[in-house]
């Protein structure tokens, strides 16, 4: 797959089975989400309500097929008013479409976005240990700011989260 095939529009609700997938892999095969319950599709059908208001987007790669191969999103960094300006984002792909250019596609169109919608600093927090999200981040500009180990659990294994930030205007 190269970059050219991929194409990043804003998420519907006919995603939603696709992402309800992608999530639901990440739980039971990474640790990328600390997350050890899956969820069904009204779970997700909620969490694209939440990132349908102002100061949140979300966003879905597809290929020339339509067929979803990963999204992202951003949303409050932190819920007070003094954050207001800085936003988080989350990406996952599909496991059968990593390295493929689809996290790159995602994030420069979120950061497109965030800078579109005025936001100063977007931030990142990843597990520690997932290189290829570390190197996603840094390839786009992002720095590490800090690293917080042992702050998460899963798998019966102590996990570390590495914070990283851009700053957008």
């Amino acid at each position: 797959m190269t970059d050219n095939s991929i194409s990043v529009r804003d998420t519907c609700d006919t995603d939603l089975p696709a992402i309800t997938e992608i999530y639901n892999d990440a739980v039971v095969n990474t640790v990328a989400v600390w997350n050890d319950d899956t969820v069904d599709v009204d779970n997700r059908r909620d969490w694209l309500r939440a990132h349908r208001v102002p100061g949140t987007v979300a966003l879905t790669a597809v290929d020339a097929g339509d067929r979803v191969l990963g999204y992202a999103t951003y949303g409050d960094f932190r819920s007070y008013d003094g954050f207001r300006d800085t936003v988080e984002n989350s990406v996952y792909v599909s496991s059968d479409a990593r390295t493929g250019g689809v996290g790159t596609a995602l994030m420069t169109e979120l950061l497109i976005r965030a800078r579109a919608e005025g936001k100063h600093v977007m931030v990142a927090a990843i597990e520690s240990g997932n290189t290829a999200s570390l190197r996603l981040h840094e390839k786009l500009g992002f720095a590490t700011v800090g690293v917080l180990p042992e702050v998460g659990t899963k798998f019966g294994r102590r996990l570390g989260m590495t914070l990283m930030q851009i700053t957008l205007d």
